[in-house]
């Protein structure tokens, strides 16, 4: 677990109205609601951009312009470290997401091709099958932990699919991610990073010189500008493809059923009209983002009316992109008929999310077979909910239950 309790002296160019003590990874009231304990920032009218001293002191930014601004400057604000302390994010070193143009766009053409919109259509019925199969195992029961029984399941079990690893692994493998993005004090960055590529590097090997069409496969044996790639860089690839393979969709649709169980004419709208279901899921993703990602500065400058040195962190929220009134009016609202929707969920620039059409794909195939197997359903009585932090955001449990079906 990383150490917040040391505060870093404020620099001689950071300016005193600009400090705000603020724990990126653990928000006053994140336990209650994570968006909200992140929003809490621009509802106290911050700056644009505060600095604040944890983690040996960084920058984040406040609003949405700032925030999509900086995801697209990969010239000023270098992807290289994405975490913070930044003795801690160095050792990520995750192809392509820690490289800068150009050396990052050869590695990611290698993985474009797998998640293109194409790619994804085609795999639409496997994720659909499996959701099926997923609501009916517990339907006829009247209630499930939605985190535990179909969250952790759905898009873990998809994405191993992908890279053709086994599903009896998936526990061993989260267990590692939540320990990266949200750690517990059980095993250091380090271990974790290790125990990851450790598992990893025994399946590469296997795969090498093989003919699979399985991604693992296929990037294990590319080539980069005419060369085949190291082991050393295919393990950095799939360490970060994996692993937001196995976190990020998991707690966005935690966030969202959530949000259904607790507001039922939400639910109601899309199960009277489901051809609202697509902008439904457009209208989520802009109001549940759940990840931080850090970058790090590659000059002294003035940027935004604020002093930065080179080498400085910044931690950007992608949360709240999305949450600003000023880019969505009436933003912490609900709306499947909202006419501007801008947000940074998916990060931005030449980094955005290569997983997004996935991600989009098992949204909206959750919520078309959910809301028609289970149009009503609620939070079991006397049930806390919690929530998590970290580098990626998220919900302990979330218990809900509903009328069996009759005569069952």
């Amino acid at each position: 677990m990383i150490d917040s309790s040391t505060l870093a002296e404020r620099p001689s160019h950071v300016p005193a109205d600009r400090v705000v003590d603020f724990d990126v990874f653990s928000p006053p009231g994140v336990e209650k609601d994570f968006q909200d304990a992140w929003a809490a920032l621009q509802v106290s009218g911050a700056p644009d951009i505060i600095w604040t001293p944890r983690y040996g002191g960084h920058w984040v930014p406040t609003r949405g312009r700032v925030i999509a601004a900086m995801f697209r400057d990969h010239e000023r604000f270098s992807s290289r470290v994405p975490q913070v302390p930044k003795d801690q994010g160095e050792l990520y070193e995750f192809i392509p997401q820690t490289l800068d143009p150009p050396r990052h766009r050869p590695y990611r053409n290698l993985l474009n091709d797998s998640f293109s919109p194409k790619a994804i259509l085609r795999m639409e019925d496997r994720v659909r099958r499996l959701a099926i199969d997923l609501i009916e195992g517990f339907r006829a029961k009247g209630r499930c932990n939605f985190v535990r029984d179909y969250a952790e399941i759905l898009p873990i079990h998809i994405f191993l699919s992908i890279v053709d690893l086994p599903i009896a692994d998936a526990p061993y493998l989260l267990n590692l991610a939540n320990q990266i993005n949200r750690p517990d004090g059980s095993m250091t960055l380090e271990e974790a990073l290790t125990n990851f590529r450790d598992y990893l590097g025994v399946w590469i090997d296997k795969r090498r010189g093989g003919e699979g069409r399985d991604l693992l496969t296929k990037l294990v044996n590319s080539e980069v500008e005419g060369r085949p790639l190291s082991r050393d860089e295919v393990l950095r690839m799939t360490n970060i493809v994996l692993l937001a393979g196995l976190d990020t969709v998991v707690n966005f649709l935690g966030f969202m059923m959530l949000f259904l169980a607790r507001n039922p004419e939400h639910r109601r709208k899309l199960t009277r009209d489901p051809g609202l279901i697509p902008a439904a899921v457009d209208e989520f993703v802009r109001r549940f983002p759940v990840v931080l990602i850090g970058r790090e500065v590659t000059r002294d400058m003035d940027y935004e009316g604020v002093t930065f040195k080179k080498g400085e962190m910044v931690m950007i929220p992608t949360m709240l992109h999305g949450l600003d009134d000023r880019e969505n009016p009436g933003a912490p609202t609900v709306d499947y008929r909202r006419e501007k929707s801008e947000h940074s969920t998916f990060g931005g620039g030449v980094h955005r999310c290569a997983g997004s059409f996935l991600a989009r794909a098992e949204i909206r195939v959750t919520l078309e077979e959910w809301l028609s197997r289970i149009p009503e359903f609620h939070i079991e009585e006397g049930a806390e909910i919690r929530h998590n932090g970290g580098l990626v955001g998220g919900i302990q449990e979330l218990p809900l239950v509903w009328d069996s079906p009759s005569g069952v």
